[in-house]
């Protein structure tokens, strides 16, 4: 079906990275206009969407028995079709305000992970089209965030990027449009939480909530020394008494808590590094490795790198957004777009 000129012009264009903690949407001539928790509540009596998003995240922990608190991506991955299809209705309806006319289905440029199976990379194809979107094509993260931070990977020269979200972090060298070695792990944001966590139990006889380490990990985590020691409170429930308990922390302790994680990063990065064409790794090597992703907010991280690898470390602008930036550039290149893109109904071949 062809649409009328004056629809198709109505019609929008979107990006979307479709992340484990936060989903955000840009808008072709808009920008960024989402950026929200990838969280839904759904009230188990009646089925109905309560709430998506900030509102969403809000609840969780505090949910009563009949209103379920979803979180439907692990590692970037569809966990919960039915849920991620409501996730993005809501996005796409919430994008749509004018509804005046019926609008045509946007055209979507989605993100999935590094080491998605055909067949989870066709589910978030399906996903998006079942919550209204009229073409799916997707690409792959590092892919997007290296476009959103600026690298030139048309060039044939070596890109190293490392992609760190909350699922996990996507390490990628790029050449010529193509992503020549890579490696997905699952030490990322969630991960570090879970570091904080642990610490807190092991040494402080002290249970977390999620919420909290994440606060403390945004607070005074840190991959490397810092000039100025800085500290935080922790609360929590005591394991001995069973009552709620607060104590004061330091960089130095939730440096301690993350350097395994931090460790491992560092390891993976060198194992890709072995295995890269020596003449990307000059490449690398005299360009240095860039951060993209929330994780690479992470304080002293940039650091922690270059002094493991011995290669100069940047962090992108606006890291947490290139991913999303990368699709919203995509969507201005249509020549690029068609290099790096699949679309989604040609993954899975005689499904």
């Amino acid at each position: 079906m062809r649409w009328p000129r004056f629809l198709g012009q109505l019609t929008k264009q979107l990006g979307i990275d479709l992340g484990t903690a936060n989903t955000r949407v840009f808008v072709k001539g808009k920008g960024v206009v989402i950026d929200e928790p990838s969280v839904v509540a759904i009230n188990k009596r009646t089925g109905q969407v309560m709430a998506v998003g900030e509102e969403a995240r809000s609840m969780v922990g505090k949910n009563p028995g009949h209103i379920q608190v979803s979180k439907p991506l692990q590692r970037g991955i569809i966990a919960d079709f039915e849920v991620t299809e409501k996730l993005l209705r809501y996005f796409f309806e919430k994008v749509h305000e004018d509804k005046t006319f019926a609008i045509p289905r946007p055209k979507v440029v989605i993100c999935v992970p590094l080491d998605v199976t055909e067949v989870e990379r066709k589910a978030v194809g399906d996903a998006a089209t079942g919550a209204g979107a009229r073409e799916v094509l997707v690409v792959e993260s590092p892919m997007a965030a290296a476009i959103g931070a600026g690298l030139p990977i048309s060039d044939p020269v070596g890109n190293m990027i490392i992609n760190i979200g909350a699922g996990s972090t996507e390490i990628a060298v790029i050449s010529l449009n193509g992503i020549v070695t890579s490696k997905s792990i699952a030490i990322a944001g969630d991960e570090l939480n879970r570091n904080i966590i642990q610490y807190a139990r092991d040494v402080f006889n002290l249970l977390l909530g999620e919420r909290v380490a994440e606060e403390i990990k945004i607070g005074v985590g840190s991959a490397d020394e810092l000039e100025e020691p800085i500290e935080t409170s922790m609360r929590g429930r005591d394991l001995l008494t069973g009552l709620p308990r607060q104590i004061t922390v330091n960089d130095a302790q939730i440096r301690e808590a993350l350097g395994r994680s931090v460790k491992v990063i560092i390891d993976q990065v060198k194992s890709i590094l072995e295995i890269t064409p020596p003449e990307l790794v000059a490449d690398i090597q005299q360009r240095g490795i860039v951060l993209a992703g929330g994780g690479a907010l992470l304080r002293g991280l940039d650091q922690a790198l270059s002094r493991g690898t011995g290669l100069p470390v940047r962090v992108a602008e606006d890291a947490p957004l290139c991913v999303v930036r990368g699709t919203g550039m995509l969507l201005d290149d249509a020549k690029l777009l068609s290099e790096v893109a699949v679309p989604a109904s040609d993954l899975v071949k005689g499904v």
